[in-house]
């Protein structure tokens, strides 16, 4: 009985319900896509990282993992002096540049240690980098930016011959020579980074060791452990942005349906007097009000999911390289969220309809 009262109140204004559930879709909508984007981009970029397939990366004194924004302060020298430290295999030095036309990190490499260390590109198209102004443009990108071996792609004022498409997942996206890229952004014979190859994977702890005593004050890190570091708590200002914009959307769900029940209680002031003459007490008028925007949220809530992954995908069909992680977790906490804030937002409304007097009601117009 009570499902059909509430179903017959969500009916009688279609208009008023849509705008709610809309209200409350829209809510989990921005909580799912703001995780999702920050924690699909964060897993993405660390597992190219790690798809580099060195064993550690070596950075400058209280250097961020966030390696896309690191500079170039260290001479690539210093490549020689890890590549005498046994068990090292291989060193490869690598300049980053951000490209802020393209916002996307660039890999400045040296095509043959940097081969060595990552076991070398899967050409898709194309051929490897032979030239200076060489480019290696990942699948990924290609598609993104309309782009082909043979081609021409402008960046850093600067006219590149793009010489190969490879699958992705080797840190960039883009790769040009080294040289050509230090003489470009003013950084001759300096690198960003430096990734080593240990001769064995069990070597790697032994040889930090030995790396940390060569160059102390250094920054150096396994690359197996780089995914666990790529996380919201470990970024700074990221976990506060995606709260506030929590806390946004929670507003505007709250509100929403605050707004809806306060107007569906005072449009209903007669029904409210007409069930209390019939003996209905407190607790049902309160279960009743509670139920509907319960209802409502729900309604909301599947609307919600529906739209995130239409959102997702109309933005990955526009920018290729996003990349965003829809989790079930997220689903769950984002509706755990979105009906807790309509409960809040009912509360009132639900007060208000006990508070009412019957002949008063029965009487209003």
């Amino acid at each position: 009985m009570m499902g059909e009262f509430i179903l017959r109140n969500l009916a009688h204004r279609p208009l008023r319900t849509a705008i709610a559930v809309v209200g409350v879709a829209v809510e989990v909508a921005l909580v799912v896509l703001i995780v999702g984007l920050t924690s699909g981009l964060l897993n993405e970029t660390a597992k190219r990282i790690e798809g580099i397939g060195a064993d550690i990366m070596l950075q400058p004194p209280n250097a961020s993992f966030l390696i896309a924004f690191g500079t170039a302060p260290m001479p690539v020298k210093i490549g020689e002096k890890i590549a005498e430290i046994k068990y090292v295999q291989t060193v490869s030095p690598v300049l980053f540049q951000f490209n802020t036309s393209g916002v996307e990190v660039v890999y400045g490499i040296d095509n043959e240690s940097f081969r060595a260390v990552s076991g070398g590109f899967v050409f898709l198209d194309g051929r490897d980098i032979e030239g200076p102004d060489d480019l290696l443009v990942d699948d990924v990108a290609a598609k993104s930016k309309h782009v082909r071996a043979g081609g021409t792609y402008r960046m850093f004022e600067h006219d590149w011959h793009v010489a190969g498409v490879v699958e992705h997942g080797k840190g960039a996206r883009l790769f040009v020579p080294l040289a050509t890229l230090q003489e470009l952004v003013s950084a001759r014979d300096k690198a960003s980074v430096f990734f080593v190859k240990c001769t064995r994977p069990d070597h790697t702890p032994d040889v930090m060791g030995q790396m940390r005593q060569v160059f102390p004050g250094y920054t150096i890190r396994p690359l197996r452990d780089f995914l666990s570091l790529m996380t919201a708590t470990n970024i700074p200002a990221l976990e506060p942005f995606i709260n506030a914009m929590i806390a946004l959307a929670v507003a505007i769900g709250l509100l929403v349906i605050f707004l809806s029940m306060y107007t569906t209680v005072i449009e209903r002031t007669r029904d409210i007097g007409v069930l209390k003459s019939l003996g209905a007490g407190k607790s049902f008028i309160i279960r009743a009000v509670l139920s509907e925007s319960a209802m409502v949220c729900v309604f909301g809530i599947v609307a919600g999911v529906l739209l995130s992954y239409a959102a997702r995908a109309g933005f990955l069909a526009m920018f290729p390289t996003l990349s965003i992680l829809i989790t079930p977790g997220w689903v769950l906490r984002a509706a755990g969220i979105a009906l807790a804030g309509a409960i809040v937002g009912a509360s009132y409304p639900a007060w208000l309809a006990t508070r009412k007097d019957a002949v008063e009601a029965l009487a209003y117009d």
